[in-house]
């Protein structure tokens, strides 16, 4: 289940591609030109679509849009300056407490879509670059 594996992130190379658990790597979209406000924002979005798409039934997403999501989540704690710990606790927390919501699923679900739509047009891709046997 990907949920177990959200907290973890996923392993980002200098080349802007990431990684998954499953050996998959995807194009990351380029963050050197976001603000730490807009940086800021964006994390928090990325680990609450990450959360919900994980564990809500009807929003599932691909393995290379989830590498796209917590690839370029773990961009921006680099770019933020947080270790993994305080990345886990300031915007991982807060997004699994989500869950004891009932509305989250439906209010944060629909908004994956677009979310993978603005990293695609920022630079990023779902289509797997390479995966491993």
């Amino acid at each position: 289940m990907k949920a177990m594996a959200v907290a973890a992130g996923a392993l980002i190379l200098t080349t802007g591609m990431a990684l998954s658990d499953g050996g998959m790597t995807v194009q990351l979209p380029d963050v050197s030109q976001i603000d730490t406000a807009e940086a800021t924002r964006l994390i928090a979005e990325l680990a609450n679509v990450n959360v919900i798409t994980s564990n809500c039934p009807g929003y599932e997403i691909s393995g290379g849009e989830w590498t796209l999501i917590t690839g370029t989540g773990d961009l921006l704690a680099g770019k933020l300056g947080m270790d993994a710990s305080q990345y886990d606790r300031k915007y991982y927390g807060p997004a699994f407490k989500l869950l004891d919501d009932p509305t989250a699923c439906d209010r944060i679900g629909p908004t994956a879509k677009p979310l993978i739509q603005r990293l695609i047009g920022m630079g990023g891709g779902t289509t797997p670059l390479t995966q491993s046997q």
